[in-house]
């Protein structure tokens, strides 16, 4: 959870990454919608509704979400509507290849790949959990800032133990922050009693809640469609200059047809935008939302801080290190729970052997497991149907594969090779991709192109991150001989000698 989560803080940036086909320039949020709208009117202009999620400084596509109208011979079911994507200037389709991108590692960090909801239920406890570590952690840590200046390397337990305390001292406010947000940005789901006790449906709680308007029938009337320019410029005059991130148009082209503008959070620490609705038949403001109490202005600013989307470059990348320090607290904790029951001549018990295997399997080979995700993006053809689904099961027949391979292996052994590979599949990233696209890395610095340039930078520093890990976990402690003394015969037999040599 702590590394995909890590991940997601450049969901964005991968998920450009991953389609290296589109090179697209940035646009201005009315010519995004504009483009967008009028392709919508050409191509299926009777849908019942339209998510348009325009582009910003990060994302440079746009993207569509339609929902068509139920079909009559279907039994009122409605047809599935798929994603488009388009070239924001344009409005054309953009032909790339499939890719779940970042979204993936996103999903991922609070779903685990498992079905709604419990994906999201195991994540909540996993989180309440690591909250109350955390709180207990600093009340019974005595020397709490004594040890953030203490790490001893080869001392075998206590080194583990130093390492631990020192990643997790380093960003305590970040860990308990990010550990109570993340629980915060779900907890209608962990608590929905409240809303149960108090409304009869819970769509009425929502739109009183955040103003979201309930969809509303189509009247029959066919009405054109007011631009959506002057609704954009409107919107953004309301919001002092605050960018607009998505647009949903309810029944277009009809009497009864609305333009419902969301705000952009990425301007702001509150996460929870405003929105305005207007009449697509008019153009007249219908409705904007109220401005938020205390108690939803606490929950937009606490997810807000969990998702960092207000955050610009240098604040994203702190971000990035502060979440890496995250997960090296929980994985030298896993480390140290085994490292204080290892003991010398004893055999060990199931429940250490397990834990001890288990912690190979997340720690050394989850990292190959997204870095063969990564790989796959730029080995499966572009063109090939379903390849989206293949690359994540690329990542996770990598990872269990590799974990399972890991079973044969001596335990000491098994942590060299798995680190090892991890460092080479992310060591090869920027290869393969320099052999499969035509902009790898000595292409990117002629160009300028930062994003390829960062990423294939990225990749080979965390390359050497596990390839130093590898070699750490390759050196064996070798006991210094003990000094030769003399000695008469019945000193050389003495218990608390022998004991000491042992």
């Amino acid at each position: 959870m702590f590394l995909t989560g890590t991940a997601s803080y450049f969901r964005p940036e991968i998920t450009r990454w991953m389609q290296p086909e589109l090179r697209l320039g940035p646009v201005t949020p009315r010519r995004a919608a504009e483009t967008a709208v009028a392709h919508m009117q050409a191509t299926s202009p009777d849908d019942q509704q339209w998510y348009i999620y325009l582009p910003d400084d990060r994302t440079t596509e746009t993207r569509i979400f339609a929902m068509p109208r139920p079909v009559p011979d279907a039994g009122g079911m409605k047809k599935r509507g798929g994603e488009i994507r388009l070239n924001p200037q344009t409005g054309e389709t953009l032909n790339a290849r499939e890719t779940q991108g970042g979204e993936h590692f996103y999903r991922f960090h609070f779903q685990l790949q498992l079905p709604h909801p419990w994906g999201r239920w195991l994540a909540g406890l996993c989180a309440i959990f690591m909250l109350a570590a955390i709180l207990s952690g600093v009340i019974t840590h005595k020397r709490i800032f004594v040890d953030f200046f203490t790490l001893r390397w080869n001392k075998g337990q206590r080194s583990w133990l130093d390492a631990h305390n020192v990643s997790a001292v380093l960003a305590l406010p970040f860990h308990a922050m990010i550990t109570y947000t993340g629980l915060i940005t779900l907890f209608v789901m962990y608590m929905p009693w409240p809303i149960a006790a108090n409304y009869a449906r819970p769509e009425a709680f929502y739109t009183e809640a955040y103003g979201t308007e309930p969809d509303g029938k189509a009247l029959g009337k066919p009405v054109p469609s007011m631009p959506i320019g002057p609704m954009v410029d409107a919107a953004m005059r309301q919001w002092q200059g605050g960018q607009p991130r998505t647009i949903i148009i309810r029944n277009p082209n009809d009497a009864a047809a609305t333009v419902t503008i969301l705000r952009s959070g990425a301007d702001r620490l509150n996460a929870r935008g405003e929105s305005v609705t207007y009449s697509g038949a008019t153009g007249a403001m219908l409705a904007r939302s109220g401005s938020p109490g205390p108690a939803l202005t606490t929950a937009g600013v606490m997810l807000g801080l969990h998702m960092g989307q207000y955050a610009g470059p240098v604040l994203r990348w702190t971000y990035f290190l502060l979440g890496l320090t995250g997960t090296a607290m929980v994985g030298t904790g896993l480390l140290l729970w085994t490292a204080k029951r290892r003991k010398p001549g004893a055999k060990p018990f199931f429940g250490f052997r397990l834990v001890e295997r288990l912690n190979i399997a997340a720690i050394a080979c989850l990292p190959a497991g997204m870095a063969a995700y990564l790989l796959a993006n730029r080995l499966i053809p572009a063109d090939l149907e379903g390849r989206a689904e293949l690359e994540v099961s690329a990542m996770f027949w990598t990872w269990f594969g590799l974990a399972a391979v890991t079973l044969l292996r001596p335990v000491r052994r098994a942590w060299v090779e798995a680190l090892a590979l991890s460092a080479a599949a992310f060591g090869s990233l920027p290869l393969v991709n320099m052999a499969t696209t035509d902009r790898g890395l000595p292409a990117s610095i002629a160009s300028g192109d930062w994003l390829f340039l960062s990423f294939d930078g990225a990749m080979l520093g965390i390359a050497a991150l596990l390839g130093f890990g590898a070699w750490r976990a390759g050196q064996a402690r070798v006991a210094a001989p003990p000094r030769r003394q003399r000695r008469s015969p019945a000193a050389a037999f003495h218990p608390k000698e022998i004991h000491d040599v042992a």
